[in-house]
């Protein structure tokens, strides 16, 4: 549950810091690609609270060949007969990548065990199983962060509407997030014992409070920087070479190529 409503942060505030966010971002991402680090970032929480548009803005100018997001269908029928873990571990970094989980192996503990698509035995053997599995990806020098995204019921109902009314966001809604709704104790419950069990000295649990969007992707964005001992790395230096002198190309007639309609003359 999100804390004390506070005033939401003024647009203009919030673009110039996410920007200057981003901006040590790339630096980050750039320490990790020169030093060979690991980094693997977990967004956890409910439904709409906020996940996937903080996401979408730490990776915005960031190196797809670096930093890469992992959003992991249903699982097949042969990984249904795998360790659990395992393929996750797929997905995990090697040297110089960031990998942010946009849900991860975190969802034993909440929509399986809540729905029933995992047994009470496999939802037990997942909270003993899951903080040595994290220890073990600490020992191996990868640099673990767990965000869990706290939205208010009230909120989240609220964004639950505006997706069903607005066509661009309709297909971010399922039927099983409108039945998250009638199971907002069950969640609860389903959270809090993962966090008994998962919230690590190696790999502890950071939650943001999500009910204002904005405020929570620059206090997430501003406290993973804080928690990476990254540097800047002196870029290379570079100059645009002079265009050489033309050799007499001659640029084919433009009735022999299709080109897209002006549509923007239209408007």
């Amino acid at each position: 549950m999100a804390g004390e409503k506070t005033a939401k942060v003024p647009l203009a505030a919030y673009e110039k810091e996410l920007l200057r966010l981003q901006t040590e971002l790339v630096k980050l991402q750039e320490w990790v690609r020169t030093e060979g680090a690991r980094v693997v970032v977990v967004f956890e929480g409910r439904d709409a609270a906020g996940k996937g548009g903080t996401i979408k803005r730490v990776a915005e100018h960031l190196n797809p060949r670096v930093a890469r997001i992992a959003a992991l269908p249903t699982p097949t029928e042969r990984e249904r007969t795998q360790w659990y873990f395992q393929r996750y571990v797929e997905h995990l970094p090697a040297a110089g990548e960031i990998v942010l989980f946009d849900r991860s192996w975190y969802n034993r503990a909440g929509v399986e065990h809540v729905m029933g698509f995992c047994t009470k035995e496999e939802h037990q053997v997942f909270l003993r199983q899951c903080p040595i599995f994290e220890r073990m990806l600490v020992e191996a020098g990868v640099l673990l962060r767990k965000y869990w995204f706290s939205v208010s019921d009230a909120e989240q109902q609220k964004r639950f509407r505006r997706r069903l009314k607005d066509p661009t966001r309709r297909w971010k809604l399922s039927p099983m997030d409108l039945e998250s709704i009638t199971r907002w104790e069950a969640y609860s419950r389903a959270k809090d014992e993962m966090l008994v069990h998962t919230d690590i000295i190696e790999a502890p649990w950071f939650v943001v409070e999500s009910d204002d969007k904005r405020r929570a992707r620059l206090n997430m964005i501003a406290h993973l920087l804080s928690t990476v001992p990254y540097r800047e790395v002196p870029p290379p230096v570079l100059e645009l070479p002079e265009r050489p002198p033309s050799t007499g190309y001659v640029r084919p007639p433009r009735d022999l190529q299709t080109f897209v309609p002006d549509h923007a003359a239209s408007l």
